[in-house]
């Protein structure tokens, strides 16, 4: 069930998604969190289309604004949606034109769920330098972004790095997830004292990769190397253990399937495929308070600086 309005007001949308629950017998849609998306006409589709299939675990209220600050006339049309059609929740997009563009807060600001959490996601390469001072992101209990979607993955992490607040994430961050758990469990199986060094190998200008080699320096407080490889993403990760018994690595070179080999052990196939949006997405909404060891790579990363 959907309403299209032009000319609005947020009250108006409000009562909308009072009218659009009323019209498809669901008064009570059980939501667990307000998901504000800052995208254009361009990335509209695929975010909503993500957000969607995240919604199946955590159902949210999902706000979609797309600003378009050159338009003569201030207005506010919108798209409201709840059901099949926008998923387990309910959906608004939300046109901004003109002087209103400039002032997305405050029509956001009505339509957030009470009393529950607020998560931004800019999914495109338009996300603020400092996400936590945005008009919008300073809503939000949690900030997500994504460096790789920029022009520049590498400097955008940076200046990131650099104006880290509390509740702020990246979704090159989230991508590194299964690589860590995967090298945390075979480290378990070495005493951290026999690890002396680390590398890491990647496609040129990995955002993940800067991370994963910070996050491994600062874990283990060993020397970390980096190199390029040709892709897709990480292709390599590789702990240097003492002596010459040998490495700990893990080699994915398709994006799809890794081997995993320790010393005095069989090499293992194990299944890490690159993950799309919607599954990274889904596991930035299964936790809402600060990630202290994402903001302790952060800070190493900033120290380099």
């Amino acid at each position: 069930m959907s309403l299209d309005l032009t000319g609005t007001t947020a009250s108006r949308v409000a009562w909308a998604f009072l009218e659009a629950r009323r019209m498809a017998g669901s008064p009570a849609m059980g939501m667990v969190l307000t998901l504000v998306i800052v995208t254009d006409e361009e990335g509209c589709e695929a975010a909503l289309r993500a957000a969607g299939d995240a919604a199946r675990e955590h159902p949210p209220r999902v706000l979609a604004l797309i600003s378009n600050p050159d338009s003569a006339e201030a207005r506010l049309d919108a798209t409201v949606g709840v059901g099949s059609g926008a998923g387990p929740g309910e959906t608004a997009v939300l046109r901004l034109h003109g002087e209103l563009a400039g002032h997305a807060e405050s029509v956001v600001a009505p339509l957030l769920l009470p009393d529950a959490p607020v998560v931004v996601w800019w999914p495109g390469a338009t996300a603020p330098v400092v996400p936590s001072t945005d008009p919008v992101g300073a809503l939000g209990h949690r900030r997500i972004t994504d460096a790789a979607a920029g022009p520049e993955p590498l400097a955008t992490l940076r200046e990131r790095a650099t104006h880290y607040a509390p509740g702020d994430t990246d979704l090159s961050w989230t991508r590194l997830t299964p690589w860590r758990s995967m090298l945390a469990a075979a480290m378990d199986t070495e005493p951290p004292a026999e690890v002396v060094g680390a590398a890491v190998a990647a496609e040129p200008g990995s955002p993940s990769a800067e991370l994963f080699a910070f996050w491994l320096a600062e874990r283990l407080g060993v020397p970390v190397s980096r190199s390029e490889s040709a892709g897709p993403g990480i292709t390599e990760a590789r702990l240097v253990l003492a002596g010459s018994v040998g490495d700990i690595a893990l080699t994915r070179p398709d994006g799809v399937l890794a081997a995993l080999s320790a010393p005095g052990r069989p090499d293992r196939s194990v299944a890490l495929k690159r993950r799309d949006a919607a599954e990274l997405v889904a596991e930035e909404l299964r936790r809402l308070d600060p990630d202290d060891i994402y903001a302790a790579t952060l800070a190493a990363l900033a120290r380099s600086l």
